[in-house]
């Protein structure tokens, strides 16, 4: 049986860019599926379609039990959605945008100031609640744009790159809410760029680049897939990184890969501990100093690089927003906004 977010085939294609490209997703009840790639992978485009703000071109779509295209507004009751940037009324205060949203969901005036007041205690909000958006920064925006999706206690999220632009411990702050939601039952689908988040929060991945599906699977699976460990040295001369280079290739499983602006090497590797000792024995011997060196598991950025051959954090060629004029069209003809047309 689909999970509460199911996805098969989906196509979606502006003029000459095909954003989807035949994406298959299945999220089970309770869990996350962290969406993984670079902008202009399609993570958006399909964000939008699963969320009824786009038609897909080809392809089925059901959300919480309905599919996307029959039933798009019993869609729009199910779910909540908090898109890239926080969609709140800056000369509103943080109460009037929580209460606000209620009453559009047609909840009674008292029940509405009850759970806006609920949501920005539960947001670290209160202390700024009577104050204009316009004055919160910018993680106290994301948190507020999160609270004005779970007005309604949906049981099925999306999330469009919801940490981008914040700082470390907003950040973290927001992890923690993300986390907290999930184990009250509800399931979320978060796109995301930074590999940490996707490591820290999903239960499942998926990486998608050019508008297709490339791989999914649990961050261990994933990081399995990879294989191996790796040896990363630091040298203290930028002019010693070509003879490093030279010993690290001897030891090494794979290609050795150099970052040259912080002088650090990495390159896959069998042997563990013993090995580590090795390499650091043949540096030294070629009066290589070095700044760090240590033996590590594959991330999420191994994984990442070795799929696509370049990082996630990289910008795509083809960016989403090449079909932005043509999805805002219609994306108005089906609401007003992504806060209008979900909430």
């Amino acid at each position: 049986m689909p999970g509460a977010i199911y996805a098969e085939g989906l196509v979606k294609t502006f003029g000459d860019v095909k954003a989807l490209d035949g994406v298959d997703l299945d999220v089970p009840q309770g869990t996350v599926l962290g969406l993984l790639g670079p902008n202009g992978a399609g993570k958006t485009t399909a964000v939008r379609c699963l969320t009824t703000l786009l038609r897909p071109d080809r392809g089925r779509a059901v959300v919480a039990g309905f599919d996307v295209l029959e039933h798009p507004n019993e869609v729009r009751r199910s779910i909540g959605l908090s898109g890239q940037f926080a969609a709140v009324d800056e000369y509103l205060t943080g109460r009037e945008n929580l209460q606000m949203v209620g009453r559009l969901y047609q909840m009674r005036a008292g029940a509405a100031k009850a759970r806006a007041a609920e949501l920005l205690d539960r947001f670290d909000l209160a202390d700024a609640a009577d104050r204009t958006a316009k004055t919160y920064s910018g993680g106290m925006r994301r948190r507020l744009d999160l609270a004005a999706a779970l007005v309604v206690s949906p049981p099925v999220m999306f999330m469009d790159e919801p940490t981008t632009g914040l700082d470390p411990r907003n950040r973290q702050l927001l992890w923690e809410v993300i986390k907290r939601l999930v184990s009250g039952g509800t399931t979320l689908l978060l796109t995301t760029q930074y590999l940490e988040e996707a490591d820290h929060l999903a239960h499942d991945i998926a990486v998608v680049d050019h508008g297709r599906v490339i791989a999914r699977g649990t961050s261990d699976e994933l990081k399995a897939r990879t294989g191996g460990e790796r040896v990363e040295v630091v040298v203290h001369e930028r002019e010693h990184i070509t003879v490093a280079r030279e010993v690290l290739s001897g030891f090494g499983k794979g290609e050795t890969t150099v970052e040259q602006h912080t002088r650090k090497l990495t390159v896959p590797v069998t042997g563990g501990a013993k090995l580590l000792a090795e390499v650091i024995r043949e540096l030294d011997s070629r009066g290589i100093e070095i700044d760090d060196i240590g033996l590590r598991r594959p991330t999420l950025d191994d994984v990442f690089l070795s799929l696509t051959g370049h990082v996630a954090e990289a910008k795509a060629e083809e960016s989403e927003a090449e079909g932005q004029g043509q999805a805002e069209g219609q994306g108005q003809a089906e609401g007003q906004s992504e806060k209008e047309t979900v909430r």
